[in-house]
């Protein structure tokens, strides 16, 4: 059993992410809600979007190892990033975070005029499926 990652014929072909994903049948399915670049009492870290980005996805795995999955679980990610944060300084932050063997995972990302905490920059959220043994 495994997880299929296409990128289908027709469709721009990229390193980043994918752009369909197939879980079989039984794999456990973990959803991780928006992660800040927060620290453990909820305080903002840093002061710019790479370090609340690296943080952020620090965050995710965080709830995923709580789960029982890792990032080579992850089927997508969903990354939100305030419209005064550089997108590009954003992602390359975390793009060796996120990094796979495989085929990447699926990814939407978009710019939003604010986010739920105050002076949070960016905000991710995955869904992994954790295949049985």
């Amino acid at each position: 059993m495994e997880i299929t990652r296409l990128q289908p014929a027709g469709l721009v072909v990229s390193p980043a992410f994918s752009h369909v994903a197939v879980v079989p049948p039984g794999a456990t399915t973990v959803y991780v809600g928006g992660q800040n670049g927060v620290d453990v009492t909820g305080v903002v870290v840093g002061d710019g979007v790479a370090e609340q980005s690296r943080r952020a996805v620090e965050n995710a795995g965080v709830a995923l190892r709580a789960a029982g999955a890792s990032f080579d679980d992850v089927v997508q990610w969903t990354v939100l990033i305030a419209a005064d944060a550089d997108l590009r300084e954003a992602y390359g932050a975390v793009a060796p975070l996120l990094a796979t063997d495989g085929a990447p995972p699926l990814v939407t990302a978009a710019v939003v005029a604010g986010l739920g905490v105050p002076g949070a920059l960016v905000e991710v959220s995955a869904v992994a499926a954790v295949l049985r043994e």
